[in-house]
């Protein structure tokens, strides 16, 4: 399953990200096979996977960003057990390590903002063991590059991507998808 998520990546690499429930609606119809879910809470998350999943998408949620979720081990078995997410996405190495042991798709989301976090991607990588690689913000092409001869799996842009030519600029820099909130770029 995970060779097939990254296949898909590959084949459509616009990922709608959603944050709301105007973007929920949209992304349920929208040309984008995977969704991220950034948003949400304990009561709703399964009504709002189980959504997504009827409509055919394969489901990402952001651990860190659902109410009511603590950063523990906890939160992956209630993901895996309470809902039919794919994967998760979080910041943290030991989030992403107990989802690849249960099975889950991982996407290790890394905010580049100096070099420090720069050199510190590929042992955060290293004890996650993630699928994917988020670089935010992804609008930095150099840095992409930088990142891309760091690590050893697929790239996801997101972050200030909001124009076809940043999507553009961002997959020739070596991302392999591109995940926005913005939905206007969905519909490039």
């Amino acid at each position: 399953m995970k060779k097939k998520i990254i296949q898909m990546m590959e084949d459509n690499p616009l990922i709608a990200a959603i944050n709301s429930k105007r973007s929920f609606e949209k992304a349920l119809t929208c040309e984008s096979d995977i969704i991220f879910v950034l948003y949400g809470d304990v009561c709703s998350i399964v009504d709002i996977v189980d959504r997504l999943k009827e409509a055919g998408k394969i489901v990402m949620v952001d651990v860190d960003l659902i109410d009511g979720l603590a950063t523990k081990e906890t939160a992956v078995d209630y993901l895996k057990r309470a809902t039919r997410a794919d994967g998760i996405i979080s910041s943290k190495s030991i989030l992403l390590r107990a989802a690849n042991a249960r099975g889950l798709f991982t996407v290790h989301r890394f905010f580049l903002i100096d070099s420090k976090s720069y050199h510190n991607l590929p042992k955060q990588l290293g004890t996650s063991k993630a699928d994917v690689v988020e670089v935010l913000p992804g609008a930095m092409p150099k840095v992409l590059s930088w990142v891309q001869d760091v690590v050893d799996v697929p790239i996801i842009a997101s972050g200030l991507v909001c124009d076809k030519e940043l999507v553009m600029t961002a997959l020739q820099a070596g991302a392999v998808a591109i995940s926005t909130t913005n939905m206007d770029v969905w519909e490039i």
